[in-house]
C-alpha cells in the first residue's frame, strides 16, 4: 500500500522538500499531483533524517506548499527498451513525441549498472565518418569516447549531423548492425527541428533514436536526458547486439543546469560557480561507452560541447579531456576562411586511433600518413610566422613549398562539402596527393618501403 503525502514543507526553484516521509530512497521517483489535475514526476536527490528533497522535472510552476499530492513509487527512474525504439523520437525524459504511441518494453534503471572492468573489452576497429580531418587524423574507435570541443557559432550541430548522416563500421562490415542514437539538450527549436529534418529527408531515421530536450523544457530534465539516451544505447549494444554511436550535444548545457540546480540546493561552488562533483557527474556519462567482452555489440559516444569564450581551460572541456580519450576541436580562424569543417588538426587527437587503423582495419599505409601530415602542417604553421615577419617573398623555397601544402591541406583535406562521404581510400590518397607537394626528402615520418610503395604511384 502506497502512502500519499498532502502539502510540501518548501519550494525553491526547481526543487521542493518534503517532510514526514517514511521509507523513502535516493534517486527514487515520486509522482506529484497538482491541484488533482496535473501530474508531474520527480527524483529525491537528497534525504535527510524525515526530509526528502524532491527534483521535479516539469518545473515548480503552478505548484503551493498546500496544492500537492505526493506518493512515492518505490523504484528509480526506468525507460521501457525494445527494439521498436529505432526511427523513433523523445523527449528529455524518454516520453515519446512523435505521435506513434508508447514503447511497451522491458524496463531499466536510467543510471546503469557500473561496467565490470574485468569485462570490459579493448576497442578495436574504427567508426568511418566519412570527414577526412576525422578518419585519417583523429580516428574515431569502437568504444570511444571522443568528444568535439567547439564554440559558440561554430558549425557543430551540422558537422553533428553530417556524421549521423555518414557514419558506418567501414567499407567491409556490412553484416554488422549500425545505429545511431542521438541526444541533445537545451537546443532551441529551430536546432532541434534542423536535425530531425536532416535524418529524414537523408533516409537515416530508421536507424536514429532521438532525445530531445529543448531550450524552453525545465531545466532538471537536462540532467537525466543523456542518461536516458545511454541506458537506450545499453540496451541495444550489449541486449540486441547491435554497434552504437551515441552523441550528446550540448554537455554545456548539461553542465549549467546542474550548477543551477546545485546553486538551488545551496551547495559550495568550486571553479566558476559549478559544483565540486562536476567531475564525477561528468564521468558518470562518459564511462558508459565501451565494449564487453562476449558481446557483439559496442558503445562509442561522441559528446559535443561548445567552449564559453573558446577557453579550452574552462572546467567543463578541461574535466571532459581527463575523463575522454582525446578530442577534436573547431577552430574560428578556419571558420572565418569559410573552411568546413574547420577542425584544428593539431590540437586535435584520438589516443585510440593507433588500434584500431592499419593493415586489416584501414589500410597498412594509415598511421604513416597521419604521422606525416600532422608533422608537416606543424612546420606550415612556423613558415606561416616566419613570413609574419621577413614577408613571404624572402622566404626559403622549401618554406614557400610549405606554405603552398598548408593552403592545400585546409582547402581540399580538411575543407570538405556537408554532404561530401569520403571512404578511407579516398582519404587516404588524398593524404598522398598533398603530400607529393613536399621533396622526398622531406617526408621524414613515413616507412621508407611505404614511401617508395606511395609516393610516385598514380592517383
Amino acid at each position: 500500500m502506497s502512502i500519499e503525502y498532502l502539502g510540501l514543507s518548501e519550494i525553491n526553484g526547481p526543487l521542493v522538500v518534503l517532510e514526514g516521509v517514511q521509507d523513502a530512497s535516493f534517486e527514487e521517483i515520486v509522482e506529484i499531483t497538482v491541484d488533482r489535475t496535473t501530474k508531474k514526476l520527480g527524483r529525491i536527490i537528497e534525504l535527510y533524517e524525515d526530509k526528502a528533497v524532491i527534483q521535479v522535472f516539469e518545473g515548480t510552476e503552478n505548484m503551493s506548499l498546500q496544492n500537492t499530492h505526493t506518493k512515492l513509487t518505490g523504484h528509480p527512474m526506468e525507460i521501457a527498451l525494445s527494439p521498436k525504439l529505432l526511427g523513433r523520437t523523445f523527449n528529455g525524459v524518454g516520453q515519446p513525441i512523435d505521435d506513434l504511441g508508447t514503447i511497451s518494453g522491458i524496463k531499466r534503471n536510467v543510471n546503469g549498472s557500473p561496467l565490470n572492468p574485468v569485462s570490459r573489452k579493448y576497442p578495436r576497429n574504427y567508426i568511418r565518418t566519412g570527414i577526412s580531418a576525422i578518419d585519417a587524423l583523429t580516428t574515431l574507435i569502437r568504444g570511444q569516447k571522443l568528444p568535439i570541443f567547439s564554440g559558440n557559432g561554430l558549425p557543430h550541430d551540422k558537422l553533428a549531423a553530417q556524421i549521423v548522416k555518414q557514419a558506418s563500421l567501414g567499407d567491409n562490415s556490412s553484416d554488422e548492425k549500425f545505429a545511431i542514437v542521438f541526444a541533445a539538450m537545451g537546443v532551441k527549436y529551430d536546432v532541434a527541428e534542423f536535425f530531425r529534418r536532416t535524418f529524414e529527408e537523408s533516409g537515416v531515421a530508421d536507424h536514429v533514436v532521438m532525445f530531445l530536450n529543448l531550450a524552453n523544457d525545465p531545466v532538471v530534465e537536462r540532467l537525466i536526458t543523456p542518461k536516458v539516451a545511454l541506458t537506450a544505447a545499453e540496451y541495444l549494444a550489449f541486449e540486441q547486439n547491435m554497434h552504437i554511436l551515441v552523441i550528446l550535444t550540448d554537455m554545456t548545457s548539461f553542465s549549467e543546469a546542474l550548477r543551477e540546480v546545485s546553486s538551488s540546493k545551496g551547495e559550495i561552488p568550486s571553479r566558476k560557480g559549478f559544483p565540486g562533483y562536476l567531475y564525477s557527474e561528468l564521468a558518470t556519462i562518459y564511462e558508459r561507452a565501451g565494449i564487453i567482452d562476449g558481446v557483439d555489440g559496442s558503445v562509442t559516444q561522441i559528446p559535443i560541447l561548445t567552449m564559453p569564450n573558446d577557453d579550452i581551460t574552462h572546467p567543463i572541456p578541461d574535466l571532459t579531456g581527463y575523463i575522454t580519450e582525446g578530442q577534436i576541436v573547431l577552430d574560428r580562424y578556419l571558420h572565418g576562411q569559410a573552411i568546413y569543417p574547420p577542425i584544428n588538426v593539431l590540437p586535435s587527437l584520438s589516443r585510440l586511433m593507433k588500434d584500431g587503423i592499419g593493415e586489416g582495419y584501414t589500410r597498412a599505409d594509415h598511421q604513416d600518413v597521419a604521422n606525416q601530415l600532422f608533422s608537416s602542417y606543424a612546420k606550415v604553421g612556423q613558415a606561416r610566422a616566419l613570413a609574419s615577419v621577413i614577408g613571404e617573398d624572402e622566404l626559403s623555397p622549401i618554406d614557400k613549398k610549405y606554405l603552398t601544402f598548408g593552403r592545400a591541406f585546409e582547402s581540399e583535406f580538411v575543407g570538405q562539402g556537408e554532404v561530401e562521404n569520403r571512404t578511407i581510400e579516398t582519404t587516404l590518397n588524398k593524404g598522398w596527393e598533398l603530400l607529393r607537394l613536399l621533396p622526398k626528402e622531406e617526408l621524414d615520418r613515413i616507412n621508407t618501403a611505404i614511401l617508395e610503395q606511395y609516393y610516385n604511384a598514380a592517383e
